[in-house]
């Protein structure tokens, strides 16, 4: 079934809104409208949901990186594949846009699915991600069974601003039942943390302290802390799943230290709105560096 290419009168950003090809499938993406000659950094989006609610975010940060906002196919404004997508297809479809786009390795930026499908990434082509960035990680065994994570969905909804629902409601609706139960049971079975743990590049995971998906701060830093890795974990105080659309201001300031490798502050723009706080730092997570330096 072909895809609507119109472009909506009112664009959901500053960011171009374009299409491409890929494998026969239309995928709508967004991109710098001035690509900077800066590094790569292509933002994924959660379950059900397109890249739009990954926009504050992405929008803060495309100055100094040459930003992608991709709606993976099968979600958002994207064409459906032949088959129900799993977490390989989506990895693999998210490499074959950077194909696509000419782009050899990038840092990717994730939210909920979207941190697996980096981890698949990762795993398939270790040589073309730079850094990884996980925000509020999920699809693991503290989502399961469905009815649990239904549950955690719904209490999520009621943390989130009221804004995010005329942006979440409609993704949701047009990914569909059927597609709901085939994800979340692919979702299920990939070995998420396992993949955390095996990363060997600077990752950085971001979880809110009001997120009800998440096990609690002390469970994720007991699990972050089971081996030597290049893991750094910090918390977003009062913030719940959907960081990226909630605090993209604390969360973008964030993701500019860590690229940086620069100590973890609170962001001075934004002064005692939601604090950060550093939970974990992997034996072999590079040091911070003196910015004065």
């Amino acid at each position: 079934m072909g895809v609507n290419r119109r472009t909506p009168k009112r664009p959901a950003s500053s960011l171009a809104e374009r299409w491409t090809t890929i494998d026969g499938i239309d995928v709508f993406y967004r991109e710098s409208p001035e690509p900077p000659d800066a590094p790569v950094m292509m933002h994924l989006h959660g379950f059900g949901l397109s890249g739009r609610y990954l926009l504050p975010t992405a929008e803060r940060l495309s100055d100094d990186f040459h930003t992608f906002v991709p709606d993976l196919p099968g979600f958002g404004r994207s064409g459906k594949a032949a088959d129900a997508l799993d977490v390989p297809d989506l990895a693999h479809a998210a490499a074959r846009f950077l194909d696509d786009r000419g782009v050899e390795s990038a840092t990717l930026v994730g939210n909920s699915m979207g941190c697996p499908v980096i981890l698949e990434f990762a795993y398939r082509h270790p040589e073309r991600l730079k850094r990884a960035v996980l925000v509020s990680p999920a699809g693991g065994v503290y989502n399961q069974p469905l009815r649990r994570a239904v549950g955690q969905l719904a209490r999520d909804g009621v943390r989130e601003p009221t804004r995010m629902a005329r942006v979440a409601v409609p993704d949701y609706l047009r990914f569909g039942v059927p597609s709901t139960f085939k994800l979340f049971r692919a979702l299920t079975q990939y070995p998420s943390l396992d993949r955390l743990l095996e990363l060997h590049i600077p990752t950085l995971v971001v979880i809110g302290d009001r997120d009800p998906l998440m096990p609690s701060p002390a469970r994720v830093q007991e699990v972050a802390g089971r081996t030597d890795n290049h893991v750094l974990v910090v918390m977003v105080e009062g913030a719940a799943h959907a960081i990226n659309f909630s605090h993209p201001g604390e969360l973008s300031h964030l993701i500019r230290l860590f690229m940086a490798d620069q100590p973890i502050v609170d962001d001075p723009d934004s002064p005692g709105h939601a604090r950060l706080q550093e939970i974990h730092r992997g034996a072999h997570h590079p040091p911070s560096r003196d910015p004065g330096n």
